[in-house]
């Protein structure tokens, strides 16, 4: 949690312009998705750090409502799945995984996340390392 309080003028005219709210349904789900993806690449004022941390939340929840097979899933399934509720192709992962043919190589399943990949991934799509590994 940032020492800087975020203004609460400004954080409610973010909040009044992307409307996060429990996601119900996969056009909502994915919705937020892009809104986060605006934000992931942003140095993030105080407003936009709260914002992001609560469409974060959001998306988690729902896909532990919708997605319980994560669980139970391997590495490869888990990235996949992501890849897909993110709309991400192989190339969007070539510099995550080191270069065009370890992403094809993990994509394929020849090779297995290492630990420096999975740690590079877990960092660009916001999740635990954990489920990499």
């Amino acid at each position: 949690m940032s020492a800087v309080r975020a203004n609460p003028a400004k954080y409610g005219r973010l909040l009044a312009r992307v409307q996060p709210a429990v996601i119900q349904t996969r056009v909502e789900y994915r919705r937020m998705i892009a809104e986060i993806n605006k934000l992931i690449d942003k140095d993030l004022t105080p407003e936009e750090s709260r914002l992001f941390d609560l469409m974060v939340k959001l998306v988690q929840d729902y896909e532990d409502r919708n997605v319980p097979q994560l669980n139970a899933a391997g590495p490869l399934d888990i990235l996949r799945h992501l890849m897909e509720a993110r709309g991400l192709a192989p190339k969007d992962l070539w510099e995550t995984l080191g270069s065009k043919g370890a992403a094809s190589e993990v994509l394929s399943g020849k090779r297995s996340i290492s630990k420096a990949q999975a740690k590079r991934l877990a960092k660009f799509f916001h999740v635990s390392a954990d489920l990499f590994i």
